[in-house]
């Protein structure tokens, strides 16, 4: 059986078409403002969407997701709010949600029960920032046990046989990290990121998006370009949403079409 995120995935490469996938923080600036987020980033073509876990130390983050957390946590938002809010979500929106969490939240909830709890939220998948591939087998099979998948990253400095090991658990795609370092928008897409591209594609057939530093149009087709299969926006639609408050949905939705439109520059 496909999983929502191996089919979303397939319907691009029929259509020739590259993803786009933005990442909020849930609970910034409210969780009502999430929901609404989540409906407006569907609406607005997204190819999936990763709905990031408050965490208060988030350390592969840049200060622009930093302070997004600062302010869900300072709003009280657990991890059970973010499961729910997915649901609710999830039920309007038809694109699938990834939960994106640091794994101390997730092992105090139980790995089981959150595939579990996934599940019943409609969610897609889960990826975890800092779980290492030596430990993800379990929870990778708990994920497919309920059509579930799980998401890896791989870092700029990983070698073809790391890659391999990674992409033995994982099954959504790979996140492909394209410079060293935290998140946040860059002004260019690093030089490395088609070097890791190449050794992705040589050890395994999962589909790969690139994100650290995609801040707009003009990275997403360099990365596209150098063979990604989708994008991953983070820092750009934060910023966002801390300037636009409870009126970003909007702004959110045409910026999302912004990012779904420039492949038809590139074409």
């Amino acid at each position: 059986m496909t999983t929502p995120l191996q089919r979303a995935f397939q319907q691009l490469r029929q259509t020739g078409r590259k993803g786009v996938i933005p990442y909020i923080t849930a609970g910034d600036p409210d969780l009502a403002t999430t929901h609404a987020l989540l409906v407006a980033m569907a609406r607005g073509g997204a190819t999936a969407i990763e709905l990031g876990v408050p965490f208060s130390d988030p350390a592969a983050d840049g200060p622009v997701i930093q302070r997004a957390c600062e302010r869900a946590l300072a709003q009280g938002v657990k991890l059970n709010d973010v499961i729910d809010v997915a649901r609710s979500a999830a039920r309007q929106s038809g694109v699938p949600i990834v939960l994106f969490s640091y794994l101390n939240p997730l092992l105090r909830h139980g790995l089981e029960k959150l595939a579990e709890d996934c599940a019943a939220a409609g969610l897609a998948g889960v990826l975890v920032t800092d779980l290492p591939a030596e430990a993800a087998r379990g929870f990778s099979q708990a994920l497919q046990r309920r059509s579930l998948d799980l998401v890896s990253l791989v870092a700029p400095t990983s070698t073809e046989a790391r890659i391999a090991q990674i992409a033995e658990s994982a099954t959504g795609f790979l996140y492909a990290i394209s410079v060293t370092g935290v998140t946040g928008a860059r002004q260019q897409l690093s030089a490395d990121a088609g070097e890791l591209l190449a050794r992705i594609r040589r050890v395994t057939p999962l589909p790969v998006a690139v994100g650290f530093g995609i801040s707009g149009p003009q990275q997403a087709r360099a990365a596209w370009a150098q063979g990604a299969d989708a994008v991953i926006v983070g820092s750009a639609f934060v910023r966002k949403i801390q300037e636009h408050g409870s009126q970003a949905p909007a702004e959110v939705e045409s910026f999302v079409r912004e990012l779904v439109a420039a492949q038809e520059v590139e074409a």
